[in-house]
């Protein structure tokens, strides 16, 4: 006999699995010798009063075996022959699980990637780190896996209209991903164990017969009758397939670029700006746990704030506990900062983006003060990405250099004053004292300053002088959108073209890309058979 059950207990209790089986046993009114076995279905932290509870939804097996809790193990076709080639632009969570679905249906991928391999991407990344010197071809952005490789894994989106979640975190249990991502209210895996996942994706797509090729940067599409006959790389060669998926992610900005010079339809899509602010993880944990210290049973508490400042939206982006700011510039002479987090989060500091919405007009008069045309940018598609490209090289220059980022601390921040010393933090290529009024517009600057000051109010000890706001955190998501046919998913003026992922506007997240990869995929799958 199974029986579901849900149990309120102190974290402590939920830790101890005989205490939860005695739980069990006293809800379902048997004996303790009665309960062979449980499962945890769904795990979630209660922090609103006094005392914090841990929520559990368990399935009981009561006088009978334990159902194993793992799940048969999707199943990949060989394609090495498949008669239908589909060629996947980026191997982010979009192209990656969009290459999955398609060996699943019999198709035969091919991923061009612009970056490297993990393993070369590493020694990039810590060059990036310690030395101030970018490989815009291999950075925290481009690369095998995409920014989502080095994003922390967070795999709970607000997006179950548009794929099957569940599907997706199973195929992560399978290729290594900890079981807990099935049950956990915020599933998350850690920058440290994504390497390893996203390597096993790999190994599959290429033993199923599919080709993934590296360091292979599209620059160019051939169109010929409103379709695309091939693509070239930048050494040269060309490359064929009867569908093309773009999946390049939200900075390639060259691809948008390029889509514009062929008069490829694109449109601007508004996003959102702002700031990586860092607390000490203590304070954090004290303030959402209401204790002076974190007991052991808990994990380092998150946030999510959100607050209207004139009819404006401010609010917390990418929140990581126990976490590490990183530099996530693409080119040189630009800076944007992100944050991750390890699989234990167990850093001394928690950061998150804060940012703010920009609309159109926004942009318009903040880049028509740094002396664009104003009539130019009405109607130009590249609107977004110029102001966020205006911005991110303010945030360099005012660092001096070397991708030293500008920060203050917080109530320097709403006090409009340059700090005089800065609090230790987690950024590896370090932060500089600066006025921050001199990188963020200033409708930027107040709304995040007004924001603060109501944080400060929601969550006591928040606004404090031991946090840093470092600039800029300007990659929330794309700025330009790659319109596509709601029904076909195929772009408008090229029909073998599919916009796909977070690049082309219709994602925000690891799990949502995957998602928007995987329908794609299918979409692509019944064109082909019809």
């Amino acid at each position: 006999m199974q029986q579901k059950i849900s149990l309120k207990l102190l974290p402590a209790e939920a830790a101890d699995e005989q205490l939860v089986k005695k739980y069990l046993a006293a809800s379902a009114g048997k004996k303790m010798a009665d309960i062979s076995g449980f499962r945890i279905v769904k795990k979630s932290i209660d922090a609103r009063g006094k005392k914090v509870f841990i929520n559990l939804s368990i399935d009981v097996f009561i006088n009978e075996p334990v159902i194993p809790p793992g799940f048969t193990p999707f199943e990949f076709p060989d394609v090495s022959n498949a008669g239908r080639t589909v060629i996947i632009i980026g191997a982010g969570p979009a192209g990656l699980f969009a290459a999955i679905k398609l060996i699943q249906a019999g198709i035969r991928p091919l991923i061009l990637e612009r970056g490297k391999d993990i393993r070369s991407r590493r020694r990039d990344l810590a060059i990036l780190n310690k030395e101030g010197s970018i490989n815009p071809e291999s950075n925290y952005c481009f690369g095998e896996g995409g920014a989502g490789t080095y994003s922390d894994g967070k795999l709970y989106t607000r997006s179950s209209k548009r794929g099957d979640i569940d599907r997706i975190l199973r195929l992560f249990v399978q290729f290594g991903a900890p079981e807990n991502i099935l049950y956990d209210a915020h599933p998350h895996i850690g920058t440290n164990k994504l390497p390893q996942i996203i390597t096993a994706m790999r190994e599959m797509i290429l033993q199923a017969g599919g080709k993934i090729y590296f360091e292979k940067k599209v620059t160019d599409l051939k169109l010929e009758n409103s379709q695309i006959t091939a693509v070239t790389t930048a050494d040269g060669e060309n490359f064929t397939a009867d569908a093309y998926i773009l999946a390049t992610g939200h900075s390639a900005r060259d691809i948008f670029y390029l889509l514009h010079e062929k008069q490829i339809l694109i449109e601007a899509k508004p996003f959102a700006l702002g700031v990586r602010i860092e607390h000490p993880q203590s304070l954090i944990d004290s303030i959402q746990y209401h204790q002076p210290e974190r007991e052991e049973h808990l994990p380092p508490a998150s946030y999510s704030l959100v607050q209207q400042v004139n009819g404006r939206g401010v609010f917390s982006f990418c929140m990581c506990p126990g976490g590490i700011i990183a530099p996530a510039a693409t080119s040189a002479n630009e800076l944007v900062v992100n944050g991750w987090s390890p699989s234990k989060r167990n850093n001394p500091f928690a950061n998150s983006g804060m940012v703010v919405q920009v609309e159109k007009q926004d942009a318009v008069e903040s880049l028509t003060e740094a002396g664009h045309d104003p009539e130019m940018l009405e109607n130009d598609p590249l609107l977004f990405l110029k102001f966020q490209q205006m911005v991110e090289e303010r945030s360099f220059n005012a660092g001096g250099g070397n991708f030293v980022a500008p920060a203050q601390r917080m109530q320097d921040f709403i006090n409009k004053k340059v700090s005089d010393t800065l609090p230790e933090n987690s950024y590896l290529p370090g932060l500089a004292p600066a006025d921050l009024q001199t990188v963020l517009p200033p409708f930027i600057y107040t709304t995040l300053a007004e924001g603060f000051r109501a944080f400060g109010k929601k969550l006591k000890g928040y606004l404090s002088n031991d946090a840093v706001v470092v600039a800029t955190e300007s990659r929330t998501s794309s700025p330009v959108r790659i319109p596509r046919d709601p029904a076909t998913l195929v772009h408008p003026q090229v029909s073998n073209l599919y916009p796909c992922g977070e690049g082309a506007g219709y994602a925000g997240g690891i799990v949502s890309a995957a998602m928007d990869g995987e329908r794609i995929a299918d979409m692509i799958a019944q064109t082909i058979k019809r």
